[in-house]
């Protein structure tokens, strides 16, 4: 199927930049680096994978099931995404909010070529089809001059939803949780860009820069693109073993090594955000269980601490054994979306997210990955991340909390925006 290459790379950070420009050329691009961020549940350093020989889009009609199939057939790497209206395909429940970005609900594609970096050592995994073309690949790539730095233009940046809004919406999500319609809710924003033109790539790599985080991905579908800076991991299955790392809980970084100290230390401690993270973890236990072996769902780590450049994250990790009569996209349909971008209970939450929010939400808060030959996945979730359609000229990222019944409506506000920072900081 794949004939694979292996070559040691010396200059990393300049090779990685090479082998990007490089990747532009093709239609289908994912690029995903973990930005040596120290992380047990790790297989490679970073991914490219360019060039489709076969590919699946479609809507939420039915995806799932169009994905098994696509995934089960193949039996190769794929790589893509689900959109967070894939929820439509799983529950009685519809997205009918204003959609600028207009992605397809689902994508993947099976790369030409592919490269896994661990360490130094670079595996390059070429289908058979094209396995001649790599000397003059790696001969262009070589050659690559990456000292050209592009500016990004400013951006004019607008705001779906004004600071007094979005504060009246957390205020009818807290009337739904003291009506006991729900317990928590992530509630999003979008800030959006018309008649913009950027270019993807120096985007990326700054947003990367400035965030470091290790789940970051660089995906191309056309004209198609998403930026994203992601801390937080949705779902990996390794071999029966699933694991599950949700992020509840954000504070603020201090250049100052005492004052940011004492915002870890706040965040570890704080009542609202254990009890958010803990109400997650525990639908993210209740999810996992409906494919789970018995009595293998695990609370591995309870809200840990862990520092990111932008912000300190409360994350919890959680496992399970999968039972063999499910399927790599069954564990996936089962626990999407992810519990950390909906609310508790999971259903009710997401038609009262509807209600309130005022952009459908596409890919933000979906999930980018891949599936590996012997059906092994790893997927991240998309927030802190830039959306851009080339083609109509719109950009687009939203940013969210978890509206609890400990929940003040400004603190939220500021929450969102301390969330959306590195995004401001890279286009304007």
């Amino acid at each position: 199927m794949r004939t694979s290459f292996l070559q040691d790379i010396t200059h990393l950070a300049d090779f990685k930049k090479k082998l990007l420009l490089w990747s532009q050329q093709f239609r289908e691009v994912t690029f995903m680096d973990s930005n040596d961020y120290q992380q047990e549940y790790s297989n490679y350093d970073w991914i490219l994978a360019v060039d489709a020989f076969t590919s699946i889009k479609t809507d939420y009609f039915n995806a799932f099931e169009d994905l098994k199939q696509y995934q089960q057939t193949s039996r190769d790497w794929i790589f893509g995404y689900l959109s967070y209206d894939l929820k439509n395909d799983t529950e009685n429940l519809t997205s009918n909010n204003f959609d600028g970005l207009e992605f397809p609900d689902l994508f993947f594609f099976q790369p030409k070529k592919l490269f896994l970096a661990k360490g130094n050592q670079l595996e390059i995994r070429y289908l058979h089809c094209c396995d001649d073309e790599f000397e003059d690949d790696w001969n262009e790539i070589e050659s690559i001059f990456t000292d050209a730095e592009s500016l990004i233009p400013n951006v004019v940046i607008q705001q779906r939803i004004s600071a007094e809004a979005y504060q009246e919406k957390v205020s009818k999500m807290l009337e739904h949780i003291h009506h006991g319609d729900l317990y928590e809710a992530n509630f999003c924003m979008e800030f959006y860009a018309e008649n913009t033109q950027i270019d993807p790539l120096t985007t990326f790599l700054k947003l990367n820069e400035i965030s470091k985080p290790p789940f970051a991905v660089f995906f191309k579908n056309h004209k198609q693109f998403l930026l994203s800076a992601s801390p937080e991991r949705y779902l990996k299955k390794e071999g029966d073993l699933l694991i599950s790392q949700p992020i509840k809980g954000t504070a603020k970084r201090f250049s100052d090594p005492i004052e940011d100290e004492a915002s870890k230390n706040k965040l570890a401690t704080d009542a609202k955000e254990r009890a958010e993270n803990i109400m997650i973890t525990d639908l993210v236990r209740n999810d996992l269980s409906h494919t789970a072996q018995k009595s293998s769902v695990q609370v591995t780590e309870l809200c840990g601490i862990y520092s990111f450049l932008q912000v300190h994250q409360m994350i919890s990790t959680i496992t399970s054994k999968l039972d063999p009569q499910y399927s790599a996209v069954e564990a996936l349909k089962t626990t999407f979306p992810m519990g950390s971008m909906t609310g508790a209970p999971k259903i009710s939450t997401m038609k009262i997210i509807e209600e309130l929010e005022e952009t459908k939400r596409g890919l933000y808060s979906g999930a980018v990955g891949y599936f590996t030959p012997e059906g092994d996945f790893d997927f991240n979730v998309v927030i802190r991340s830039i959306l851009y359609n080339q083609q109509n000229q719109y950009l687009s990222f939203s940013v969210g909390s978890a509206i609890t019944s400990l929940s003040v409506p400004e603190n939220e506000y500021q929450e969102c925006l301390l969330k959306a920072k590195a995004m401001f900081e890279v286009l304007q």
